[in-house]
């Protein structure tokens, strides 16, 4: 009996042992439910379509620097099923050493390599591309980092591209074209949503670079109401965020955007995300990573989480400025930012408000009211109040440093709040929510 009861004891010792070493008693903090903040990229590319450089590597390097998720939304394609490429090509797009990095990254086991016959019969060594799913345990970390299966959409209408993120999907959605550029984002738009229906899982589709060939105006992203995100900076050198003298830059445009929703359309107002479109890996020019993210406070770090956060508008857009919170307090109509301090930075905010019109029967999209700086406030703790005939307020702000990797010239460290004060059409109150630290 005493030797039953000692066994029992050590086995019930063991176990205590496990679950207290276990990584959900370790990391029991991340599971309790509280919202926080959590960093994350949207738009990433790799070998799997034009990027130069595998997915986990680049998993690998988000996680290092800080991020907590990751969607990977290659063009048309998603990184599933068997891809094999050419070890010539690997090298050839990531300017050499790409191959040695990765044996070096993740051990010469990991590589899986053969040797093929080109179609002249010559002999070739090919390299096998890894699934999400066959890698995503190698740099995942419960309650810290994920990884989510996203596609670029990468359509085309009139003669421009007409590109898309849909993030979360189960499988690739292939591009179904219109006759014009806002039909091509409208039923592509319908594809996302349907699949989101069918599949029973959260999905987040936004419009990407609306300057990149300078294809979609504010116009015509306005129109598809259905489309609730878009990027208001994307990091890829090419992609016009500026603008033209004959272009709106990307920034004006989303207030443009909101006034023909809000006053002429009567629908909701659209979100900003601000992502890398990251291609480049290896120190060359191009589209790198680490240039801007989104902030989404959620309660759990699971897609499902972070896409309700998102449609929530739990969330804000930037390139290097940290927001500890952001309320909007409806009863005196004023929005406060609390920003997080780093040392040696100094910071201004711009409070962007739209008008409302006078007469709201008499609008039409030639006539509607233009957004204007109605305050920059200094330090750490901005705020502003809403007037009378202020349809919103949104907020930029500021750091007086450099970003450590721009994209644009004398670009410096910004965050992008949403529209916060407007109302829902026939609704009696503003439908943001306050983002508390």
């Amino acid at each position: 009996m005493n030797n039953q009861r000692t066994t029992r004891f050590r086995a019930f010792a063991i176990l205590t042992l496990l679950l207290l070493n276990s990584p959900f008693a370790k990391g029991q903090e991340a599971f309790e439910g509280t919202p926080r903040w959590w960093k994350g990229n949207l738009h990433t590319h790799s070998l799997w379509s034009d990027g130069n450089d595998f997915p986990e590597m680049i998993a690998a390097w988000y996680f290092e620097h800080g991020y907590n998720f990751l969607a990977l939304s290659d063009h048309n394609i998603l990184s599933a099923g068997q891809k094999w490429m050419a070890i010539e090509d690997v090298e050839r797009r990531g300017g050499g050493g790409v191959v040695e990095r990765y044996r070096r990254k993740f051990g010469l086991a990991w590589l899986e390599q053969r040797e093929s016959e080109g179609e002249n019969g010559e002999k070739k060594s090919e390299i096998r591309l890894k699934p999400l799913d066959e890698f995503r345990a190698l740099v995942e970390k419960a309650g810290s980092f994920i990884m989510i299966q996203g596609e670029e959409i990468s359509d085309k209408a009139e003669g421009k591209p007409i590109h898309m993120n849909a993030t979360n999907v189960a499988k690739a959605l292939k591009p179904v074209g219109g006759a014009s550029v806002e039909e091509t984002i409208r039923n592509n738009l319908r594809m996302v949503l349907e699949h989101e229906l069918e599949e029973g899982r959260q999905v987040l589709p936004h419009l990407n670079h609306p300057n990149f060939g300078y294809a979609v105006t504010a116009e015509d992203l306005a129109r598809v109401i259905e489309e609730r995100f878009f990027e208001v900076f994307n990091g890829h050198p090419g992609v016009n965020q500026l603008g033209d003298e004959s272009h709106l830059a990307i920034e004006p445009m989303w207030d443009v955007i909101n006034a023909i929703r809000l006053f002429a359309l009567e629908a909701e107002p659209i979100y900003g995300i601000a992502t890398d479109d990251s291609h480049e890996y290896h120190g060359r020019p191009g589209s790198q990573p680490g240039r801007a993210w989104v902030m989404v406070r959620a309660a759990y770090l699971t897609p499902e989480h972070l896409i309700r956060a998102m449609k929530a508008g739990e969330f804000y857009a930037s390139s290097g400025v940290t927001l500890n919170s952001i309320t909007f307090d409806e009863s005196d109509k004023t929005l406060r930012l609390d920003i997080e301090p780093v040392k040696s930075a100094e910071y201004s905010t711009d409070f962007i408000v739209l008008p409302a019109p006078a007469d709201t029967a008499k609008v039409d999209v030639s006539s509607l009211p233009q957004a204007r700086v109605a305050a920059s406030v200094a330090g750490l703790s901005p705020t502003y109040q809403l007037k009378a005939g202020e349809a919103y307020v949104r907020a930029i702000v500021r750091s007086s440093l450099a970003h450590p990797n721009p994209s644009l010239d004398q670009q410096v460290q910004q965050a992008w709040v949403q529209p916060y004060g407007w109302r829902k059409p026939g609704a009696s109150s503003p439908q943001m929510p306050s983002l508390v630290k």
